[in-house]
């Protein structure tokens, strides 16, 4: 994750490639649940930081201050209403997930939703931008707000994209964290090399 952009401007075409992206990303049902808001340049992209680091201490003393200069922030919004309505169509009726949020084992709203964040993830990088994707936790009725987001929305998070500025980033607390190596984490044939227990 990059976390020091350029502030230059990304091209009105790089923009609508990265946000094309989001739109062939797989959706449970072809269920049209996501939607985005797209703030690019310094006056619309302020009015995100203004809700998220309005206080000027903690933004001075925030560990990254070259995320506040990327030039193209996305909030990313799914309607979990929209599964249960689809599903109580006909043709997934016999499905049961009609009935109602609870009726979902597996939330696929979240799980559309992060297919395509990891499409725009991807877009951006075959294209050569640096991109943050990150949560908006407690400020998200407050960015729900501001920007008129209906209520029936959740918010996954908010990507920031634009051109890396590398000099002087310090790594994530998390980037050192160790994790499991391919073996440990692809089972082929059955979780255990001995088979079903």
């Amino acid at each position: 994750m990059t976390r020091s952009f350029d502030a230059a401007a990304l091209p009105p075409e790089v923009v609508a490639e990265v946000l094309a992206a989001a739109e062939v990303a797989p959706a449970a049902g072809n269920t049209d649940a996501l939607d985005l808001v797209v703030l690019e340049g310094a006056p619309e992209t302020e009015r995100y930081w203004a809700v998220t680091f309005g206080d000027p201490a903690a933004r001075a003393s925030f560990g990254w201050p070259g995320l506040f200069a990327a030039p193209l922030l996305v909030l990313v919004y799914v309607r979990p209403s929209a599964y249960p309505e689809r599903y109580a169509e006909a043709d997934k009726a016999a499905t049961g997930l009609g009935a109602g949020l609870d009726a979902w084992p597996v939330p696929y709203w979240w799980v559309d939703g992060g297919g395509a964040v990891t499409a725009l993830l991807l877009a951006a990088d075959g294209l050569g931008l640096g991109a943050c994707f990150f949560g908006q936790f407690e400020h998200e009725a407050a960015l729900r707000a501001a920007f008129g987001v209906p209520d029936d929305r959740r918010a996954l998070g908010t990507l920031a994209l634009g051109r890396a500025a590398i000099a002087g980033e310090r790594p994530g607390r998390s980037s050192g964290r160790p994790r499991r190596s391919p073996d440990q984490r692809i089972h082929r044939g059955a979780w255990s090399p001995s088979g079903p227990v």
